[in-house]
């Protein structure tokens, strides 16, 4: 049986700072003058592959300015409402006249989770309702916690060992009488500074943090007639951290960073404290206390969260021209600045304006692989064009999901999902969108042990005509003799290039002279 806990009470007791030495000064820092966050792939997930929005795997660069009045002599400044997946080893702190002597994370929540688990071993006091709401009678004694927060509620008072909120009839809620020390109200960094004179100072700090994930989603509208498009391009942001960013300058990073990543993984910061109560007639045994797995990061909360769309007011003239995210090198990876400043939210995801483009031109081809016992195949349906400003691109084109629709009468219909990787300026790009029901490809062979013959015969049973392109696979000595049409290399293959007419076929007939 599954129960949460009915009430928990909290004594309004301050967050406890981190450790600092008998009287030394404490400067607070409550939040930043101005923030960027530049968020990169989850290093193993393809660039069209839908985010994990229950176990976000990326990771942001957070880069905080901070202005703080430091006394002379020896300090400690806490920096509150940082990223809570910080990964504190990475914190770069300047700006101090002295530099930094020494850094602690303070990264554990007020929640009652938290709450419950840090007050293990420590004297809480037992509030015990009994009877219907409000009729009841209420009485309460002293209990020391004795489980963690998985499990059974296991509380000792003076009669021994129970489970808490596990009677019948009885309701219980456990008063804390004191902060355990450790826990905060926000994510906080707290440094160690000594400086010869009092100042103050303005101060850049810079961490990597996880929890945070970006993914481009793209939606074309194909005009089949004309062979052109208009294209959107949406930047998805996501972020499972506790802390919000708002008005931040936001950047993505596309490509594949290679990062050794460390064996401690990022945990949910605080959350709700559900407990459960066993019925089963015989008192439950002291709980060890033991380090609970890491859960799925905020999966219930993310996967209800709404998609806030972030748009930019554009003025008539700047409506004549597309919106053009900047596009920057980084090494060999490709960094992206959103154009405007943006709330990265917290346990939220938005989309953010990256591309609004007319006139695209689109060209739509049915590909295959063809080789030898290939049998019956349907072949698969790609639009392709070049990332340049004569066909109305010549744009960074991050990989991620894309959409075709297509005017159907005075509707707008679907024809097509799939995806592309990462393109960058005067690259050809192709967009895979799956198989073809109306396009098939049949490939036999017959011949000796020296020369095969192969037939390959096209089927187009749409009621318009097609562009076709067969990339002929051979094995290592193979050659090709005696082809019914000319078969150009392309990416090192023979390929077959042609135009299917509506409603007909095309055949390619060749040899294929295998080694002695």
């Amino acid at each position: 049986m599954r129960r949460a806990l009915s009430r928990l009470a909290l004594m309004a007791l301050a967050p406890l700072p981190g450790p600092v030495l008998a009287g030394e000064p404490i400067v607070q820092s409550a939040a930043p003058d101005a923030v960027s966050v530049t968020i990169y792939r989850a290093p193993d997930r393809a660039p069209d592959a839908a985010m994990n929005l229950g176990w976000l795997e990326g990771y942001a660069l957070i880069t905080e300015t901070r202005t703080v009045e430091i006394p002379a002599g020896s300090a400690t400044i806490r920096f509150e409402g940082v990223a809570g997946g910080m990964l504190p080893e990475s914190a770069l702190v300047s700006g101090l006249p002295a530099g930094v002597r020494e850094k602690n994370l303070d990264a554990d929540l007020l929640s009652a989770r938290n709450l419950y688990a840090r007050a293990f071993g420590r004297p809480v006091i037992l509030r015990r309702h009994s009877g219907k709401e409000g009729q009841g009678t209420v009485t309460e004694e002293r209990a020391v916690i004795r489980s963690g927060a998985d499990g059974a509620a296991i509380v000792q008072t003076k009669n021994g060992f129970e489970v808490a909120n596990c009677g019948r009839g009885i309701a219980d809620a456990l008063v804390y009488t004191e902060m355990p020390e450790g826990l905060s109200a926000k994510p906080t960094l707290s440094v160690r500074t000594e400086s010869a004179l009092a100042a103050r100072a303005t101060i850049t700090l810079s961490y990597l943090s996880w929890g945070f994930d970006w993914q481009t989603n793209y939606v074309v509208r194909l005009n089949p007639e004309t062979g052109k498009a208009d294209l959107t391009a949406w930047v998805t942001l996501a972020s499972s951290d506790p802390m919000s960013f708002p008005n931040a300058s936001t950047a993505v990073v596309g490509g594949k960073l290679d990062r050794e990543d460390s064996a401690e993984q990022p945990s949910e910061q605080g959350g709700d404290l559900v407990l459960h109560c066993y019925l089963g007639g015989r008192p439950a045994p002291p709980a060890v206390v033991m380090a609970p797995a890491p859960p799925p990061m905020m999966a219930g909360m993310m996967q209800e969260a709404d998609i806030i769309v972030t748009a930019q007011r554009r003025s008539p003239a700047m409506m004549a021209a597309p919106v053009k995210v900047i596009e920057e090198g980084l090494g060999d990876l490709k960094l992206y600045r959103v154009p405007m400043p943006t709330t990265i939210g917290s346990n939220a995801q938005k989309q953010v304006a990256m591309h609004v483009l007319s006139g695209v031109k689109f060209r739509t081809w049915h590909t295959a692989d063809l080789y030898a016992g290939s049998g019956r195949t349907a072949a698969i349906i790609k639009l392709r064009t070049r990332n340049r400003p004569e066909d109305g691109l010549g744009v960074a084109l991050p990989g991620g999901s894309v959409a075709v629709f297509e005017p159907h009468g005075a509707e707008t219909l679907l024809v097509g999902q799939g995806g592309m990787r990462d393109y960058a300026t005067g690259e050809d790009v192709e967009v895979t969108l799956g198989a073809s029901p109306n396009v098939q490809i049949l490939t036999q062979s017959f011949g000796t042990s020296t020369m095969r013959g192969l037939e390959t015969t096209v089927t187009n049973a749409n009621p318009w005509p097609i562009n076709f392109e067969g990339s002929i696979w051979l094995g290592d000595g193979v050659t090709i003799e005696n082809p019914s049409t000319r078969l150009p290399l392309k990416n090192g293959r023979p390929t077959w290039t042609t135009t299917i007419p509506a409603n007909a076929k095309a055949t390619l007939r060749y040899r294929l002279k295998l080694p002695d």
